[in-house]
């Protein structure tokens, strides 16, 4: 009979682990971290160094290096090959020769005038090129300076009189009309060595500088108007004083 009541395959069991419905607090819900091991070990305490038991590295490749791959030859050490010597069947070098002067192309027998003192040779060649564009003056590019009359140099001379006119500056027929007058010279002005008098103008008065705009006057003001400092009588006005949106106090007279 208690079997019917159930319905379907489930039964109730045991849970395999916490619920949170069967706690009325959020304990099982957060776990301690433990201080052993090395995976989420507390960080409030040490954590010892941890090693691994995994096993021997892959083999390198073949082609990493090529240790005992190549065989060394043994006739090479460490100052070079040491071989016997060797002939080949190539024919010889050519050395690339300079043509060089022989006993035949030295002069010793002219070389005596410029080792030891020798006489004098003249040659007849032709002048050289450097006197023809010699530009030096010659002889009639000189005058000797003048014996007579008055620019002789170096020696006395005679007074020379010439016969050129007289000057009309201060002659008998010097115009004395060109000469200018009184009055074409400048009055000095009294006021540069004596005493300056006062100069007055007849300017206009120079405005003092200010506010230019306009002011109210006396009968600008109304101090009958005035009811902040002085007393004044009740003022009834006639406006209302109570909103317009107000509901009115409606009373029934019966």
């Amino acid at each position: 009979m208690a079997e019917e009541v159930w319905v379907g395959t489930w039964r109730p069991h045991r849970p395999r682990g916490p619920i949170m419905a069967l706690y009325s607090s959020p304990g099982p819900k957060y776990l301690i971290p433990p201080t052993t091991g090395f995976v989420k070990h507390t960080p409030t305490k040490l954590r010892a160094p941890a090693y691994s038991f995994r096993g021997t590295p892959m083999l390198l490749a073949e082609n990493c290096s090529p240790g005992p791959r190549y065989s060394v030859n043994p006739k090479i050490l460490r100052t070079g090959k040491d071989l016997g010597p060797a002939y080949s069947i190539l024919g010889r070098y050519h050395t690339k020769t300079t043509l060089t002067p022989g006993p035949g192309d030295y002069f010793p027998e002219k070389s005596t005038k410029h080792v030891f003192d020798s006489a004098p040779s003249h040659s007849i060649s032709a002048r050289t090129k450097t006197f023809r564009v010699d530009s030096t003056p010659g002889p009639a590019a000189y005058m000797l300076p003048m014996v007579m009359g008055p620019h002789t140099v170096g020696k006395a001379s005679q007074p020379s009189f010439s016969i050129k006119g007289r000057s009309k500056l201060g002659s008998f027929s010097d115009d004395l009309h060109k000469t200018p007058g009184p009055a074409a010279y400048r009055q000095t002005d009294v006021q540069v060595t004596k005493f300056k008098a006062p100069q007055y103008t007849m300017a206009a008065r120079v405005e003092p500088p200010g506010d230019k705009t306009l002011k109210p006057g006396p009968g600008a003001h109304s101090p009958e108007k005035v009811t902040m400092t002085k007393p004044c009588a009740p003022v009834v006005s006639f406006g209302i004083k109570h909103s317009d949106y107000m509901t009115p106090l409606v009373v029934d007279v019966e």
